[in-house]
């Protein structure tokens, strides 16, 4: 017998049996990158955005589709991390729009809640390109709506044949891109899709899938604490619990702001929103500061507050350590009108950002995206009326934009810095004397004028840009492709630097990283010095991973 509509329940084994294959290939997605540099990138970051919704979808015992597309939508929205999964979230984000209306979605609701997904997506990319995920994502939505409207009934038939053409969708991306098919590889973000896709159809046709997700765990441990343990430990004392009954809009931008204050006053966090409700709990010494808060959004119930530090003298409780990860408070310091965060892997790089006034430095980069939740956090953490955020790498200014609307207590500043040096340069020409509109306009200005390149290693055989790549070789990245490659380190730094000089060179700073030590730093400082005796030479430690070198020209 056909099946023409499905409800909530099939709709939470679909999303979740999505996210584990996705989850499952994530190594191999990571594998079709174009780039063989050794770092996580489409699979991982699709894979984490995702699972952060599934983390909340797993939890819900009969959830109606309104409360399911909310944790969808808001779950992956909070998780999102590099260009891949800001899109991908878009993408669900735009879906959910449309079939949170209905309690059974029926074929033409798909095909209206597809349209909308790609809609939503392309808006959140400020120039689209074609052969990518938006392309993999279009083809679906455009399948879906000439079936629909060519009278198709039965569901099965219906996802078959849209991941049938999604996937021919797919195989052409080497077509749209050269880069991909010069790699010979399809594109990573909408292979990533379509394994959502079929795992999503798996499910809906019965197949057997482990929809077990991993999610954190909040108790609370009654047995007696170790006699090394002092109340005195015990930063803030009294353990408060209540829930909220809401009168009021209470949405992820509300809910954010309340974990942002929440913060401000104690730890051990913890805020769960439902349509009419939201369960908390947080340690803090002030419970009266914390329920007045929550008093904006409604009624309050369930309340209940323990005195930590009473009741570990009595040996009656403690809250176990690992329930919550503690956040970091919002700083005391008077609140000033500009404060700045930025994005930065390396111990040195961070200093010298903190050096230069940086407010927070998010630990991240190429290696592991932050997510938007991870920088909306960052910049809630700094007491000032604007903030400026520098993501210093091209896959995080999407999740730094994102972030950007989640909040209406700051006005939020992302200058697209795509390297460290760019987010260096970009501080550096910060002028407190002006406004705001013209510090971004000079900082996106200077980064301009800044040339980076990067040296690593391959972890794979491949072509780029004409260049014959071997598992092994150190490659020189610059800004717009790959300017050297070869088997000795040193040689692969002095071609990449001579491609980067012209006559209007003036300035140039070699950041090393971990694994290099500061006298093969400074013998690689002194060669360029001698080969570039017009430009100054300047040796800095990064310490930063993957890159053995970041160097930037001026």
């Amino acid at each position: 017998m056909a099946l023409n509509s499905i409800d909530a329940k099939m709709l939470s084994k679909m999303f979740l049996a999505g996210a584990k294959n996705l989850e499952v290939k994530k190594e191999w997605i990571n594998e079709l990158n174009v780039f063989p540099v050794p770092d996580g990138d489409t699979g991982t970051n699709m894979t984490m955005t995702i699972m952060a919704a599934a983390k909340e979808v797993a939890t819900m015992d009969d959830a109606d589709m309104t409360t399911l597309c909310k944790a969808i939508s808001s779950g992956s929205l909070r998780g999102a991390r590099g260009n891949s999964g800001v899109i991908l979230s878009q993408l669900l984000r735009g879906f959910t729009k449309v079939v949170k209306e209905y309690d059974e979605i029926t074929l033409p609701v798909f095909a209206a809640a597809f349209e909308k997904a790609v809609e939503t997506a392309y808006k959140a990319v400020m120039k689209p390109k074609e052969g990518t995920i938006l392309t993999v994502a279009k083809g679906a939505s455009d399948k879906a709506k000439e079936l629909a409207e060519a009278g198709c009934e039965d569901l099965s038939e219906y996802f078959n044949e849209i991941i049938k053409h999604a996937d021919y969708v797919l195989s052409q991306t080497p077509e749209m891109l050269p880069v991909l098919k010069q790699a010979g590889v399809v594109d990573s973000g909408g292979q990533g899709l379509m394994e959502v896709m079929k795992g999503a159809y798996d499910a809906f046709l019965g197949k057997e899938i482990d929809f077990t997700v991993e999610t954190p765990t909040v108790s609370v441990n009654t047995a007696a604490l170790d006699d090394g343990f002092s109340d005195e430990d015990i930063k803030f004392g009294y353990c408060t619990e209540f829930i909220i009954m809401l009168n009021r809009q209470f949405n992820i931008k509300h809910e954010m702001d309340f974990k942002a204050y929440l913060e401000s006053i104690g730890d051990s966090i913890v805020v769960v929103a439902d349509d009419d409700i939201v369960k908390v709990h947080v340690h803090t010494n002030d419970p009266g500061m914390a329920i007045q808060k929550a008093l904006k959004y409604g009624q309050l119930s369930n309340m209940k507050i323990d005195n930590m530090r009473l009741e570990h003298q009595e040996k009656v409780i403690k809250m176990n350590e690992k329930a919550t990860e503690s956040a970091p408070a919002v700083s005391n310091e008077p609140r000033k009108d500009v404060g700045f965060v930025t994005v930065a892997a390396g111990d040195g790089i961070s200093e010298i950002f903190k050096s230069l006034g940086v407010d927070h430095v998010i630990s991240g980069g190429q290696t592991m995206n932050p997510s938007t939740e991870d920088i909306v956090s960052a910049i809630s953490m700094v007491n000032a009326d604007t903030v400026f955020v520098l993501p210093n790498n091209k896959n995080i200014i999407m999740a730094a934009n994102q972030a950007q609307y989640l909040l209406e207590d700051k006005n939020v500043v992302v200058i697209p810095t795509k390297t460290i040096a760019q987010g260096i340069t970009a501080v550096i020409n910060f002028v407190p004397d002006m406004d705001v509109s013209e510090n971004e306009s000079v900082m996106c200005e200077e980064i301009t004028r800044v040339k980076t390149g990067e040296v690593t290693y391959a972890v794979r055989d491949t072509q780029i840009d004409d260049k014959e790549i071997k598992q092994g070789d150190y490659m020189g990245i610059g800004d717009a492709g790959i300017l050297a490659v070869g088997p000795q380190m040193n040689d692969v730094v002095y071609s990449m630097v001579d491609e980067m000089i012209d006559e209007d060179s003036e300035l140039i700073t070699v950041y090393y990283g971990e694994e290099i030590t500061e006298e093969a730093a400074q013998e690689i400082c002194d060669t360029i010095s001698e080969k570039n005796d017009s430009c100054d030479v300047e040796l800095q430690y990064g310490g930063q991973p993957i890159y053995y070198y970041i160097i930037s020209v001026e």
